[in-house]
């Protein structure tokens, strides 16, 4: 069996408070490690809770230090059940956490403490993706943006079993309610799939930036000849020109060359 190849690129994330939101929550990091593979992760911290920011903030600060101590995997399965093993344990630290500070506070409702997840683990010409609530992989080939993961809300529900258009599901006003998310519930259920590499730009983001740019849009971004840190820097522009209704969190890879 030939050997794997190894890709080399390169990347940038950042974050953005948006023009409307007081705080921001979101996340983002890209790591890579002495085996020449790339982890990328995005979380958005849920608007809707007390300690959203808190939550996406520990969850990159716990993937951060897991991928430190990951070692690469011969086999595929290996690379899924660490994916699984540490977001089950982020997400038991983020709710055992909300327990504390409920009682700490004295308080007899479950303080709300929520985030996104979505993750990229790529090694050689495979990537493993993981995902938890709406924040979006995608991947850029021939020139389109294709998105890599299914959106964990109320919405998609409606989509999947045809009771909206996706039209519809654009102006929908529950459109921002999650089916999913760490932190929220004591067990985790978490969509992990594999797919082939070969070279392909990755872009992970929070809505903030997909509910203000639609997929044509930020393809001609990553279309341009602009730095790739140059192109994350555009990309939250326009989304706050068209109206920064939200956090938005961005990490890119570009691929430059294989060995």
């Amino acid at each position: 069996m030939p050997e794997s190849k190894n890709y080399h690129g390169t990347y940038a994330y950042k974050t953005d408070i948006g023009r409307v939101r007081k705080t921001n929550e979101d996340r983002a990091i890209i790591l890579m490690n002495s085996d020449n593979e790339v982890f990328l992760a995005v979380s958005d911290g849920m608007g809707g809770s007390e300690k959203g920011d808190v939550a996406s903030k520990l969850t990159i600060d716990l993937l951060k230090a897991a991928f430190k101590k990951k070692r690469k995997h011969r086999y595929l399965f290996s690379d899924k059940n660490w994916i699984t093993r540490t977001c089950k344990n982020i997400n038991k630290k983020i709710y055992s956490m909300a327990e504390k500070m409920r009682k700490a506070e004295k308080k007899s409702e479950k303080i709300s403490m929520g985030c996104t997840l979505v993750a990229v683990l790529i090694t050689g010409e495979r990537m493993m993706i993981a995902n938890i609530g709406d924040s979006r992989a995608y991947m850029l080939k021939d020139g389109e943006l294709k998105q890599l993961t299914t959106d964990q809300t109320y919405v998609e529900y409606l989509l999947k079993t045809g009771r909206i258009s996706e039209e519809g599901a654009k102006t929908n006003p529950d459109r921002h309610i999650l089916t999913n998310a760490l932190g929220v519930y004591n067990s985790l259920s978490l969509s992990i799939t594999d797919k082939p590499y070969h070279g392909e730009s990755i872009l992970l983001c929070s809505d903030g930036l997909y509910n203000n740019l639609d997929s044509k849009e930020i393809a001609n971004i990553l279309l341009t000849d602009e730095r790739t840190d140059q192109k994350v820097v555009s990309l939250i522009s326009i989304a706050n020109h068209a109206g920064g209704s939200d956090n938005i969190g961005i990490a890119l890879w570009e691929c430059i060359a294989n060995d």
